[in-house]
């Protein structure tokens, strides 16, 4: 099931604001890695604000976030495009940590507090954009927005957020992104400022039933936003047994021919989402005269 993302215009289109729920994407990359409390909450922020990214782009735009920290989760890498297929890995997945002491699950403990956050933008150039900030918060919200800023140039505000239940499932994910568009006055900034200061967190706003539109509204102010797109995100994987037989041309004949000897076969396991495809020693012959024949 696809979750929903929503585009607006407010304060007389001074402001672009983002909203997401991502319940289901965030619960389904949570089952597939098995992923415990802390390293669900970091790795479906990272889900949440790639995301967010991606749907500021067009077309057939290509994006990949790596976080790396110093924290136990390991590193984290987030695949998106701009039609919201979002998939995800995470190093470390078994990773709880104590609540930190704001009584909240401690991402910054599981990301670490030095590292970087690489954005690398495949655009259908020669080269990609690569654009890369130090992590300054670990809490992964502040460090998107801390990327927009510098390697985008684009003020803006970003709150992610993961509520997770006692059984480390996911009960509700999501998130939003407030950028500031050239010409935007200063009481519209330093409103918007004020109602961000104030905000509860979305996740909890969400778990008390509240829409990505009474989102919207409230972070905009009613009847002070007009919604230009509506789309759906959703974890999805292009993984595929074709790909993973492309991918094992480049081992080399030598090494196929030791799979075929010793093993009888092969197991490729995609790491964004756990799908395990088998090879048999008839798959890899096969491969292995195609390989010879070229």
């Amino acid at each position: 099931m696809a979750d929903k993302l929503l585009k607006a215009l407010a304060y007389n289109d001074e402001i672009r604001i983002y909203v997401a729920d991502a319940t289901d994407m965030v619960a389904e990359a949570q089952r597939r890695h098995d992923t415990w409390n802390t390293a669900t909450a970091a790795l479906g922020r990272a889900m949440i604000g790639t995301s967010l990214l991606a749907a500021g782009e067009k077309g057939d735009v290509f994006l990949t976030v790596r976080i790396e920290g110093n924290g136990p989760a390991g590193y984290l890498l987030v695949d998106g495009n701009a039609k919201g297929d979002i998939k995800a890995y995470i190093q470390n997945p078994h990773v709880s940590l104590p609540l930190n002491d704001k009584g909240k699950l401690d991402v910054k403990g599981a990301i670490g507090d030095h590292g970087s956050l690489t954005v690398t933008k495949d655009i259908g150039m020669r080269e990609p954009f690569v654009g890369q900030v130090p992590l300054i918060s670990g809490e992964l919200g502040e460090d998107f927005t801390f990327y927009l800023a510098n390697s985008e140039q684009i003020a803006s505000s970003v709150g992610l957020s993961v509520l997770v239940d006692t059984d480390d499932t996911v009960r509700t994910a999501g998130g939003f992104m407030i950028q500031v568009l050239p010409g935007a006055s200063p009481q519209t900034i330093d409103q918007l400022e004020a109602t961000i200061q104030g905000l509860p967190l979305i996740s909890k706003m969400m778990d008390k039933g509240k829409s990505p539109e009474e989102l919207l509204s409230i972070l905009a102010g009613h009847d002070n936003y007009r919604i230009v797109d509506e789309m759906d995100i959703q974890f999805k994987c292009n993984c595929s047994k074709e790909r993973f037989a492309n991918s094992l041309v480049s081992l080399g004949e030598e090494d196929i021919k030791e799979m075929i000897e010793e093993d009888g076969g092969a197991e490729a396991v995609c790491h964004f989402c756990r799908q395990s495809y088998q090879f048999s020693k008839e798959d890899l012959e096969e491969i292995l005269e195609e390989m010879q024949e070229a």
